[in-house]
C-alpha cells in the first residue's frame, strides 16, 4: 500500500513551496514525488521537519491547528533565556494578533545538529541559549515573536517535530516516505464522514411558502376603486 505521507527536513532558505521565486530554491530541488504538496507551511529563514501529503483531508488535518498537532521547536536564543521568560512562555504571551496559547517551554542543550550555512551570526559578549517550545497554533512568525516579547530575539529556528512525526534519521534536504499512524488516520476518516454526512443532509427548513397569487386585473382593480373613492370623498 502506497504512502501518502513524507517527512522532509528542510533547509535554511528554501520556500515551503514547489515554485521558486527568483533565486530562492524551492522543494522541486528535493522532492521528485509527483503531486505531493506540503501539509502547512515553515518559514523560509527556518529549518526543520515539514510534512508533505498527496491527500486533501490529510493535508487539512495536519495544517489546521484546530485538530491539535502540536509542533514542537529547538530554538537558539540571543541570551541566557530566563526562567521568567520560560514561564511567560508556558502562560501566554500577548501579540499584535491576539494571546497565544500556553506553550511548553523549557531550557536545554545545543542539540547535536547540522551547522547553518550560512553560520548564525553571534556577537562575541552575548552568550547564546536553547529551548525546546511547544505550541498548537499557527500565527504567522509566532515562535519568533514570542521569544522577542520575552526579551530574547531568535538567531536560529528548527521545527524538530509535527505531532508524532520528527527529524530523527533526516540530514537537510532528505526526505523519506511514512505510515501516517493509526490516530490520524482515524482522524482522517471522522473527517471524511463528517464531510459526506454534511453534504448528504437535506435542508430542514424546506421549501418557503408562497403567497396566493392574484390576478394582475383584479389587483389593478382595487387599486383603482381605492382611488376613485378617495377622490369623491375630495370632492364633498
Amino acid at each position: 500500500m502506497p504512502s501518502h505521507l513524507i517527512r522532509f527536513n528542510k533547509p535554511f532558505q528554501v520556500l515551503s513551496q514547489f515554485t521558486s521565486e527568483g533565486e530562492k530554491m524551492a522543494l522541486s530541488s528535493f522532492i521528485d514525488a509527483p503531486d505531493f504538496y506540503s501539509a502547512g507551511r515553515l518559514d523560509y529563514d527556518s529549518e526543520g521537519l515539514l510534512l508533505l501529503t498527496n491527500q486533501g483531508p490529510l493535508q487539512h488535518l495536519i495544517a489546521s491547528p484546530k485538530f491539535k498537532m502540536p509542533k514542537t521547536y529547538w530554538v537558539q536564543v540571543e541570551g541566557e533565556i530566563s526562567d521568567q521568560a520560560l514561564e511567560q512562555l508556558r502562560h501566554g504571551i500577548e501579540l499584535k494578533d491576539g494571546l497565544t496559547k500556553p506553550a511548553q517551554a523549557k531550557r536545554i542543550t545545543a542539540p547535536n545538529i547540522w551547522p547553518r550555512t550560512p553560520q548564525v551570526r553571534e556577537r562575541k559578549n552575548i552568550p547564546t541559549s536553547w529551548l525546546s517550545l511547544q505550541i498548537h497554533e499557527g500565527k504567522n512568525r509566532q515562535v519568533r515573536r514570542m521569544t522577542a516579547a520575552v526579551g530574547f530575539p531568535t538567531l536560529r529556528l528548527i521545527r524538530y517535530a509535527i505531532g508524532p512525526y520528527t527529524l530523527e534519521g533526516l540530514a537537510p534536504g532528505e526526505w523519506q516516505y511514512t505510515d501516517t499512524t493509526s490516530e490520524l488516520q482515524n482522524e482522517v476518516n471522522q473527517f471524511e464522514q463528517q464531510r459526506k454526512k454534511q453534504a448528504t443532509t437535506p435542508n430542514r427548513r424546506g421549501p418557503r411558502s408562497e403567497r396566493p397569487k392574484v390576478p394582475h386585473g383584479k389587483r389593478v382593480a382595487r387599486q383603482s376603486n381605492r382611488s376613485e373613492s378617495t377622490s369623491r370623498a375630495r370632492r364633498k
